[in-house]
Formats: structure tokens, C-alpha cells, sequence
């Protein structure tokens, strides 16, 4: 047999063979971290399926119910720095159970909303868990995988909020069609009569309290990864330097690290406007007379936009692995830019199933870029931190996306509307420039 073989006789330089050097406590690390996402993504984007619902049920306009979710991304940014800040101290592992557990238990109480308010708060704690899983989980597979496969693993677990969006999809179509406004409904055998209570949108947000269930898998399999444990070890025992025993959240801003906080708070800030102006109002734009017009039905053509999700955050992991995380992230950003203008134009089921997958693509695929660029810029002793702050910052910022698509939406139209976010994006593009290659960088303690 040649060198350059092994023995199952697949070749060293096969595509999968870089499998072989993840050992099984990373590959939990994985699976925690991408599940977690996933449902984070599914809890979350429940709410753009029932916009349509609830502003019916509430009598709200679009840009109301636009604000009414920006509400849940402003609050994210307090839960990613919180849950960044609670990753360093008490671990990456025990943040990320709390924040599944926080994003699940308010999902489901959304369902019983007697009125907007009840539903404001709701939303406002739903946020606080869903900044914190991105948080501890991307952290935690970073500092767990070999630093020559992190891009890989970070786009893996990115992957997986296609897949969410997917899921929030497919429940409602199967829900919302079959559940009106103010109808009333007998439950068979039982016999109760359930009297306008809006099930739909109510139904929805109630299956979103079901991850809370896998936090019992991450509890039970998962480990601190080992430079966490060290570098927590040394915190304790007073013996990092005197910066490095400082509050985490002041070290970010001390002048050896702020230049990359800014910088990165202002690349994800400008990227998650143009997302959340894109995505949020992507299910509305398909079933809406302003848009394509097809029924609720037409929910379910979000799906072949997010298998290009997909498949974009896990191809940014390994082409930036080879080519590096700057021109792969700025090449994602500027053919994002150029899609969406087309996008915003189409009229048919047909262009939007010829788009929407290169949509999807490279509209989340550049997301997989930020776990990677932000974990290796920032040191062990704040990183959780870091990512923490500067993600959910930018996507709390990002809250002012989908009440100004919805006034454009509802003044101009959605092709206004959805090509505002190409500007956006653009300059996203310019912003990587300014921050360091770093494929292949170990990660630092100090």
C-alpha cells in the first residue's frame, strides 16, 4: 500500500478523512453546540411565521409587529453578554444548558399571551436565551476542535439555523393553515370546546418549550473544554496576569482588545441588519399580495431557501479552513448584496425557487465566519465574553431591521424594502477588511 493511503483505503487527502482526527468528547461538543443552535434558530423564527396571526389578532401594522420582534433582538444582546460573561466564570457547558433553558421555557409561555404586553415580555426573556446559546456554544467548539478543522465545525453548527428555519417552516405550515382566528374548536374524545383563542400562532410557540429536553443530553455528556478548565483554574487561584484578573466585561474595552470589540461589534451589527431585513420579512413577502401572493401555504417555499443555508454555513467552514476567513466572508457578503436585488424583484413561485437557494446560500452562510474570526482573535480569559458582547450587540442594533424593511414594506413595497439591505451588506464587506487573517491561529490564554 502506498504512504499515502491508510488501511480502510480512503486517501489521506480524501474529504472526509479529516473525520478520523475528532476524538468522541468533540464530536459531543458538536452535537450539543448544533442542536442547541438549531432549536435556538426554530424558537426564534416561530414568531416571522406568525406575524401575519398576530397582527390580525392584536391589530397591529407591519412595522408594530416588525418592532414587536426587534424587541426579542435588542434583548439578545443583553442575554449575549450575559451569557458570555456567565461562559468565562462558571463555564461554557453550564451557560449553555441555563440558556436553552431559558429560550424554551418563554417560548411556550408566548402561547398563552392574553394581550401584547403579556407577549412584549415573553419575547423580551425569550431574546435574553437566545443571545446566550450563540454565545457559550460557538465557544465551546471552538476551544474543544483542533484549530486547523475550527472554520469546519463553526460552519457545521452555523448550519444548523437552516435547518431551524427549516423546522419553524414545516410546523407552520402544518399549524397556522389549520387553526383561524377567533374559530372555535372541540377537542375529539375529550369533548372541550376551545373558544376563540387564536390556536394557530398560539399552537406554534407552545411546541418551541420542547428543547428544553435536550439540555438533559448536554448535561449528562458534556465536559469544560480543557484550556477553559486551566485558564479558570489559574483565575482562581489569582496567578493570570493583572489585566487578566480584571472583570471580563471591562478587559474587552482595555486598549490591547477594544480595537477588535468595536470592530467586530460593528461587522456583526451591520451583517444582522441586512439578515434580519432580508429574513424576517422573506415568509410575508411569499405570501403576501405585495409580494409573490401565494397563501400560507407558500410558507413551506422557505425550505429550499434554507437547505442554501444550509449548505452555505457548512461550505464558509471549510473553504475558509483552505482560503482563509477575510476573502471567503467578504465574497459571501458582496454576492449576497447582488442576489438580494433580484430577489426583491421577483413576482413567481418559479424565481423564487431559482434564487432562493443562492439566497440562502450566501445571505447566512457569511455567519459562519464570525464563531471563527472572533475566537481567535480574543484571548481564553474573555472569550465568551467577547463573542458574547460583540454578537448579540450587533444583533440587538440589528432590531431596527424589521420595523424599517416593514415601513419601507409598507410605504414602497418589497422590492424597496428587501434591496435596502444590499447596502448593508456592502458595507459589511468593507469592515472585514479591517480585521486580521487568522486560519489556523492557536488559541491564546492571556
Amino acid at each position: 500500500m502506498e504512504k499515502g493511503t491508510i488501511n480502510s483505503g480512503i486517501s489521506k487527502k480524501s474529504i472526509f478523512s479529516w473525520m478520523q482526527e475528532i476524538d468522541s468528547d468533540q464530536w459531543k461538543a458538536f452535537y450539543a453546540a448544533f442542536i442547541g443552535w438549531t432549536l435556538d434558530a426554530m424558537d426564534l423564527l416561530l414568531f416571522a411565521f406568525a406575524v401575519g396571526s398576530i397582527g390580525q389578532v392584536f391589530n397591529l401594522s407591519e412595522a408594530m409587529v416588525g418592532a414587536l420582534f426587534s424587541v426579542t433582538l435588542f434583548s439578545s444582546a443583553f442575554g449575549g453578554a450575559a451569557f458570555g460573561i456567565i461562559s468565562d466564570y462558571l463555564g461554557r457547558v453550564r451557560a449553555l444548558t441555563y440558556s436553552i433553558l431559558l429560550f424554551s421555557a418563554f417560548s411556550g409561555l408566548s402561547a398563552f399571551a392574553p394581550n401584547v404586553i403579556f407577549l412584549l415580555v415573553c419575547r423580551v426573556f425569550l431574546g435574553l436565551g437566545v443571545g446566550g446559546e450563540w454565545a457559550s456554544g460557538e465557544v465551546l467548539v471552538a476551544e474543544k476542535w483542533p484549530k486547523q478543522h475550527r472554520g469546519k465545525v463553526i460552519g457545521m453548527v452555523q448550519s444548523g439555523w437552516g435547518i431551524g428555519y427549516i423546522l419553524a417552516a414545516i410546523l407552520a405550515t402544518l399549524i397556522i393553515p389549520h387553526f383561524k382566528e377567533g374559530v372555535s374548536y372541540t377537542i375529539p374524545i375529550i369533548g372541550i370546546t376551545l373558544d376563540g383563542l387564536d390556536l394557530g400562532w398560539r399552537l406554534l410557540f407552545l411546541v418551541g418549550v420542547l428543547p428544553a429536553f435536550w439540555v438533559f443530553y448536554i448535561r449528562r455528556h458534556l465536559e469544560e473544554p480543557e484550556v477553559w478548565k486551566e485558564t479558570d483554574g489559574l483565575r482562581k487561584e489569582g496567578k493570570l496576569s493583572k489585566k487578566g484578573q480584571s472583570f471580563t466585561l471591562s478587559q474587552i474595552f482595555k486598549p490591547d482588545l477594544i480595537r477588535y470589540t468595536i470592530t467586530a461589534t460593528l461587522l456583526t451589527s451591520l451583517c444582522m441588519i441586512a439578515y434580519w431585513g432580508l429574513y424576517f420579512w422573506i415568509p410575508q413577502f411569499l405570501i403576501s399580495e405585495k409580494g409573490v401572493g401565494l397563501d400560507t401555504k407558500g410558507f413551506i417555499w422557505i425550505i429550499p431557501i434554507n437547505i442554501g443555508a444550509f449548505i452555505g454555513c457548512l461550505s464558509f467552514g471549510f473553504i475558509s479552513d483552505k482560503l482563509g476567513r477575510r476573502p471567503v466572508f467578504i465574497a459571501y457578503l458582496l454576492i449576497m448584496a447582488v442576489l438580494v436585488w433580484f430577489f426583491g424583484q421577483a413576482t413567481t413561485l418559479r424565481e423564487v425557487l431559482i434564487l432562493g437557494p443562492f439566497i440562502g446560500f450566501f445571505g447566512t452562510g457569511f455567519y459562519s465566519g464570525f464563531g471563527s474570526i472572533f475566537s481567535e482573535i480574543f484571548p481564553t480569559r474573555v472569550r465568551g465574553t467577547a463573542q458574547g458582547f460583540c454578537y448579540n450587540v450587533g444583533r440587538g442594533v440589528s432590531a431596527i431591521a424589521p420595523p424599517l424593511i416593514g415601513f419601507l414594506v409598507g410605504k414602497y413595497g418589497f422590492a424597496t424594502g428587501l434591496t435596502t439591505v444590499s447596502v448593508f451588506a456592502i458595507v459589511a464587506a468593507v469592515v472585514v477588511l479591517t480585521l486580521p487573517e487568522t486560519k489556523g491561529k492557536a488559541l491564546e490564554m492571556e
